[in-house]
């Protein structure tokens, strides 16, 4: 069990959940945007019927596509570590580092909420 000098208080954990909860519902919005864009759902125009250009056209057209899957993955992802991260609020063990077993420092924490370690321990991996 982690002890009191190693532990976030209810306050503080209540403003992690908070940006927690709005980063992940701004993730999920950008997400249904990604894939809005790789499944075509915006697309009812006949610019796939035009002869002009076409395999130009179908390239570039499976490079986006491609490259929208990439983008759509590693939101998934994030929006999973953000997941994690509430989960680990929840349990009260936000923020400790798990290499150090020490607090990650707030202001880390406020801009990459779902971080596990802290910055001297991602320099230990170095």
């Amino acid at each position: 069990m982690v002890d009191e000098a190693t532990k976030y208080s209810e306050a503080d954990l209540a403003e992690f959940k908070e940006i927690i909860l709005n980063k992940i519902q701004k993730a999920q919005l950008d997400l249904d945007l990604i894939k809005s864009a790789y499944m075509n759902d915006l697309n009812n125009g006949t610019d796939d019927t035009s002869p002009t250009f076409k395999a130009f056209e179908e390239g570039s057209e499976t490079m986006s596509k491609e490259a929208n899957s990439q983008l759509a993955i590693r939101q998934e992802k994030f929006i999973r570590d953000l997941k994690n991260a509430l989960f680990r609020v929840e349990n009260k063990t936000y923020g400790v580092c798990k290499v150090t077993g020490k607090l990650i420092g707030k202001e880390r924490l406020k801009i990459v909420p779902h971080a596990t370690m802290s910055i001297e321990a991602k320099n230990l991996q170095r």
